[in-house]
């Protein structure tokens, strides 16, 4: 904890921490850094939601954004406390998103594309390569910058399985950019549909 600042949350009860100091800049946020980082994950998969139920896509896409938006909330409510109770609301969610990817992934009408266990290794590869270079070479804020790649790395993913879902149905997907910058799915459903 920083010189003479309290905890508004109590004594530290998780069972880790984050290679950050404690309640540096504020009383109410343990790990300044590691909360702040969970915003663009949240903003992410905000704009994943609405792309998703503006083209009515499966409830499973809606349904993987907003898991993904629980879990950034939860890493939030975790990092700001390192209560253990929170640091539940980090862990769980990231099983139930696991087993929803698994759900989207082996569903029995899902058809593999040849090219997608080759884009996912290799951006599973890449992934791997940053993240080891800002773990190892930023120190402190390594952890903090896991968090803003996590929150690219879901969005991402779930652009790519909405892209393939929407191919394998037929329904004529095309990549747009949010401002030339940012990739999502656009879609034409057939009127049969």
């Amino acid at each position: 904890m920083a010189d003479g600042m309290s905890s508004f949350w109590g004594p530290v009860t998780s069972t880790t921490e984050c290679c950050e100091k404690n309640y540096a800049y504020s009383s109410y946020i343990a790990e300044f850094y590691n909360t702040l980082s969970n915003i663009p994950s949240i903003l992410l998969a905000l704009i994943g939601l609405v792309n998703a139920l503006r083209q009515r896509f499966e409830k499973r896409f809606s349904v993987l954004h907003i898991s993904n938006m629980i879990l950034a909330i939860g890493s939030m409510l975790y990092h700001a406390t390192l209560q253990r109770v929170q640091q539940q609301s980090d862990e769980t969610p990231m099983v139930w998103e696991m087993l929803l990817y698994i759900y989207i992934l082996y569903s029995p009408d899902w058809h593999y594309r040849s090219t997608m266990p080759t884009f996912l290794f290799l951006y599973g590869a890449a992934f791997a390569v940053v993240h080891s270079f800002v773990h190892f070479g930023i120190g402190f804020k390594g952890h903090a910058m896991w968090h803003v790649f996590m929150g690219f790395n879901s969005y991402f993913a779930n652009t790519f399985l909405m892209f393939c879902r929407a191919e394998q149905r037929g329904w004529a997907p095309k990549i747009v950019h949010v401002m030339g910058l940012l990739p999502y799915v656009k879609i034409e459903k057939p009127k049969s549909q």
